[in-house]
This record gives structure tokens, C-alpha cells and sequence, in this order.
């Protein structure tokens, strides 16, 4: 029930479905340079947190495969240092693209040899990291069929399915997961502005899937909690801090809110790897900001006066008070988080 959007090319390069095409076109890339690469994360051609980790890990290998004429052994090694950490720099608040990286920086030290070899182990710990990203997913899901019933009614943000992990989805893994299943889920979209990654991906998603869903624009959910028309909320998480706190993309903290208000369960659902515990709080996770056309003038239409300023952080932080749970792939964790 789920699509595929990344793999290897034929020729060795990541191959890539360009999502900030989707619904209107599904157009592949392929690359091999490390522009490029940056380019493809910065530019959300492929985004979600697993989902950059592992295109990450992909790209890193594509770069090098290149590059295997670069001499001596310490200076590739260097390189593999320098491509990695570039790549890592692309965004800074997703907590899986600096995993893969430093991941992929260990596992070059420690196959040594000439630069072949440690391109051909860098190239199986890439295609390790798709793999058990892929598995993560499935443990997800099967562990969030707790929260499942028949005809629940669940209120999603962003998008949280195929597109952005490597393999089912996170959170709306768990839906399709239902759906499978036979419950009959029903699933309210949030646009998730303003990019409509909700209008555009999780609906293109839902609808391949043939699961009944109706976008809405991200201030509705609080009426229809109101009127008692939501079951449950299952958002992503891109950084969760050692206490609970979580960075997630923009909108999520008044939807936790309203969601906390109304007394609706709100569950977060991430991979072990999105956990940074080195990070003390949401104070200390560094949020991204982007560009004020996105906000002004999305995908190149002004609805905004010419020069207008525009606040825009790609995410915001929800406080741990305000999360009934995580869904991992090792189970549902409660309260007290830090614990």
C-alpha cells in the first residue's frame, strides 16, 4: 500500500522521486554530485527525517563512487570527513541526517584499505541503514495498532508515510498498517502550511491506498475536536529531546495543544534514531528557517504584498507536557520521558 521513492540507478547514483512535484508530476532524479545532493535536502526534493537520513547515507556513497582515484588511504579517508560533514550541514534540525553521516564516517574508518574497499563497505552500510529503516517502520506500525479501532478517526500533520522514511511511513504507517487491516480508518489531512506537504504527499499517499480521507486547512482540527469528530492525533517528530520535548514540523505545537484541550490522545511517532539524548530540552534543538518566498510567495504565486517580511521556522517544539506517548519501534513510551 505504500510507494517507493528512492533507490539506487543503475549507474550507482541515488535515484530520487522529486517531491516538490507531487501530486501534479512524478519526475526521478538521479545524483551524483555532492551540489546536488545539498541541493535535493535543502530544496525538500527529499525529505522527512529517515527519509533524509538514508538518501544521505545513499548520496554519500554516489559522491565517493566517483572518487576512488583520490589517492592514498588517509586522503580519501579525509574526503569521505569532508563530504559527510557538508552533507550532514544541510539541514540542522533533523536529528537523522547527522546519525547517517557520523554513522557512515565510523563505518569508513573501520574498514580501512584502499579506496575501493572502503567505498564497497560504505556502499552495504548505506543499503544497512534503507534496510532497517525499513524494518523500524514495520515494528512501528505494528506496535501503533494499539491505538487502532475499527472506524477510528485520526487527524494527521505533514506527512508522515513512505515518502518520508524508508519504508511504510511512521505515523501514517500505522494507518495504512489499519487499513490493511481492515479497520477502516478515516483520516483528516492537515495542509501543513506552507508547503502542503498534508495536501500534497499524505493525501496523494492516502489516496493511492485507497484509505478515506478530507483535507482541511491546519486551523480546523480544533473545531473538529469540538464537536467531538477526532479520535486520536499522530504526528512525526524529526528531534526528540531527552526530556520529551520534540521539534516536529510547523503547526504541530497548536495542534498538541488543542489536542491536550480536548482531551484527545497525541501520540508522536518516530524511530530510536530521531531520540537525541545528548540534547537536554526543546530549548536547545536548533530550529531551521527558511526562506520568506515560501511563506509570501509559495511555489511562486505572490499572495502577500512584493517585499513583505515573512516568520518562517520549518518546525516548531512541543512541550513533553502536551504528549500522551511515543510509538517506536521497541513499543509505546509513556510519561516521564527522561525516565
Amino acid at each position: 500500500m505504500h510507494v517507493e521513492h528512492l533507490g539506487w540507478s543503475r549507474s550507482g547514483a541515488l535515484r530520487i522521486l522529486d517531491q516538490t512535484l507531487l501530486p501534479a508530476e512524478e519526475r526521478w532524479l538521479e545524483i551524483a554530485t555532492l551540489p546536488a545532493l545539498v541541493e535535493a535536502i535543502r530544496s525538500l526534493r527529499v525529505r522527512g527525517a529517515p527519509a533524509i537520513g538514508i538518501a544521505a547515507a545513499m548520496g554519500l556513497v554516489a559522491i565517493l563512487r566517483e572518487r576512488t582515484d583520490s589517492g592514498a588511504q588517509e586522503r580519501f579517508l579525509a574526503l569521505v570527513d569532508e563530504t559527510a560533514w557538508a552533507v550532514g550541514s544541510a539541514r540542522p534540525t533533523a536529528v537523522n541526517l547527522r546519525w547517517a553521516m557520523e554513522r557512515m564516517r565510523r563505518c569508513a574508518q573501520a574498514a580501512g584499505g584502499a579506496p575501493a574497499v572502503v567505498l564497497g563497505a560504505l556502499q552495504a552500510e548505506a543499503q544497512a541503514i534503507w534496510d532497517e529503516d525499513r524494518a523500524m517502520c514495520q515494528a512501528i506500525a505494528e506496535h501503533g495498532q494499539v491505538l487502532m479501532r475499527t472506524g477510528i478517526r485520526v487527524v494527521t500533520h505533514c506527512n508522515t508515510g513512505a515518502l518520508a522514511t524508508g519504508g511504510i511511513g511512521t505515523a501514517l504507517g500505522i494507518v495504512l498498517l489499519a487499513a490493511e487491516r481492515g479497520l477502516g480508518p478515516e483520516v483528516f489531512v492537515d495542509e501543513t502550511r506552507p508547503l502542503w506537504q498534508g495536501s500534497r504527499l499524505t493525501a496523494w499517499e492516502l489516496q493511492r491506498a485507497g484509505i478515506r480521507y478530507a483535507v482541511q486547512p491546519d486551523s480546523a482540527a480544533a473545531s473538529l475536536m469540538a464537536r467531538g469528530k477526532v479520535d486520536l492525533v499522530l504526528v512525526g517528530a524529526d528531534r526528540i529531546a531527552r526530556n520529551g520535548d520534540f521539534a516536529n514540523k510547523l503547526g504541530t505545537l497548536p495542534l498538541a495543544i488543542v489536542a491536550h484541550y480536548h482531551g484527545v490522545p497525541f501520540y508522536a511517532v518516530a524511530p530510536s534514531s530521531s531520540f537525541d539524548p545528548a540534547c537536554p530540552s526543546g530549548a536547545a534543538i536548533p530550529i531551521e528557517h527558511r526562506e520568506a518566498a515560501e511563506v509570501t510567495a509559495p511555489f511562486g504565486i505572490p499572495v502577500a504584498p512584493a517585499a513583505s517580511a515573512a516568520f518562517n521556522p520549518a518546525f516548531d517544539v512541543t512541550t513533553a507536557a502536551l504528549v500522551t506517548g511515543y510509538v517506536t519501534e521497541r513499543g509505546i513510551i509513556h510519561p516521564p520521558f527522561e525516565e
